[in-house]
């Protein structure tokens, strides 16, 4: 039976513009399961002075890939202050108002998918839903307000944050299905006493876990199609350690400075650190490994996305975030660039372990829960020591674990979950 469905997320602007990410991704494989997807956006692009010029209309469409997209008046922004509020609910507001009269137009969906980052999106996809009928699935992919609170930006007695729980179990409760991106949403509900079972209102047979993934076809594609030149990559006698991703304090790149300034302190010659990315602080981390000379580290600024694949297949060993402790971790992780690192067959190597730890489950890596700078330094240098056959294991059971989070697989359980 054919299927349409509407997909709200916010930030999918960015999406369009880079042919690729989950929600293309959903709706590029939904169509093998006779599902056309139409994804609705902010015309502002996230984290960037990008724009959809809109005129004076409040929406405007457009399609890549034959994926239709809609893309509705909201205001610039810098940072997280007032002004991305107001873009939060511009969003808002607009996609109440819009999806009536594109309804009336192009004829109202089967079903809803309504995708954090933030709650409003997923309480507009409620309501819209229960207008016209139908089911909304409300996609969780980070928890609004507990993420907050995990890093200190809310008290968690605040009268604010009590009001952001007190909605985030209202959508959980009013969602027809959730589905949350990281395993451990039932134990979040759970603990929250949210459940039937505690007497709360949310039914945890509705809850389903879709992960973050990585398109195999185009991953692999492009790391033969765009390729770059770069003699560090090309270096067969180095041992490559790379980290591709935002530069910024909570990325905590700094960690990876202190590790390979201990590193090369021991006076290892082999293993070079490249990065790749920007962010507020690129050109301080640059500038604190001038003033202390270290040289075993290269910042390579910021490549198109579509050279990635070809960066992490050139590399011997993957870094991620190096996080700081937070009470989120116990509930799962899904890192985009993790499952671009699986797809590499590179060894990864992380100082966090996470609830359902996914390096752990697949034996793809090494995981140091809270390890010192000294900790990792000297883990990398094992790796770099290790069998041949020891390394092809790490990197065909990375490989494994990228088919399984392939968005081929990931689309198909989301069709599922649709048709139900």
């Amino acid at each position: 039976m054919k299927m349409n469905v509407w997909i709200f997320n916010h930030y999918a602007t960015a999406m369009f513009v880079d042919q690729g990410g989950r929600h293309y991704s959903f709706a590029k494989y939904l169509k093998e399961f006779e599902t056309q997807s139409t994804i609705f956006c902010a015309s502002t692009i996230h984290n960037t002075d990008g724009i959809i010029e809109m005129g004076e209309n409040i929406y405007k469409t457009d399609e890549v890939d034959n994926i239709p997209f809609v893309f509705l008046k909201t205001p610039r922004y810098k940072g997280n202050g007032k002004q991305r509020l107001k873009n939060m609910i511009s969003f808002y507001r607009n996609l109440l108002l819009v999806a009536e009269e594109y309804a009336e137009k192009r004829g109202k969906p089967d079903s809803i998918l309504a995708s954090s980052v933030h709650p409003l999106t997923l309480v507009a996809g409620i309501k819209i839903a229960k207008k016209f009928g139908i089911p909304c699935i409300c996609e969780v992919r980070d928890l609004w307000p507990e993420s907050l609170v995990a890093y200190g930006i809310l008290n968690k007695n605040h009268i604010l944050t009590k009001l952001l729980y007190k909605g985030e179990k209202w959508i959980y409760k009013h969602a027809d299905k959730l589905i949350f991106t990281f395993e451990g949403g039932k134990d979040y509900i759970i603990e929250r006493g949210w459940d039937k079972d505690s007497g709360g209102p949310v039914n945890l047979a509705k809850v389903n876990y879709i992960n973050n993934g990585v398109d195999l076809d185009s991953f692999h594609e492009n790391s033969e199609k765009y390729k770059i030149e770069d003699s560090d990559l090309s270096n067969d006698h180095l041992f490559k350690v790379v980290y591709a991703g935002s530069i910024r304090k909570a990325n905590n790149v700094q960690k990876i400075i202190n590790i390979a300034e201990i590193i090369q302190k021991k006076k290892n010659d082999r293993i070079i650190f490249l990065i790749y990315g920007d962010g507020t602080e690129r050109e301080s981390l640059q500038k604190y490994c001038r003033e202390n000379g270290i040289n075993n580290i290269k910042f390579k600024g910021v490549i198109s996305k579509k050279n990635i694949p070809y960066v992490l297949k050139k590399s011997d060993l993957n870094v991620v975030q190096l996080f700081e402790k937070n009470d989120l971790k116990k509930y799962g992780t899904s890192m985009n660039k993790l499952f671009e690192y699986f797809a590499s067959g590179k060894p990864t190597i992380s100082d966090c372990k996470y609830g359902y730890d996914l390096i752990k489950k697949y034996n793809c890596g090494l995981v140091t829960d809270n390890a010192t700078p000294e900790q990792i330094a000297e883990n990398i240098i094992q790796f770099s020591q290790i069998s041949q056959e020891d390394y092809e294991t790490y990197s065909r059971n990375a490989l494994k674990a990228a088919q399984d989070f392939d968005f081929k697989v990931l689309t198909k359980r989301l069709d599922q979950i649709i048709r139900k």
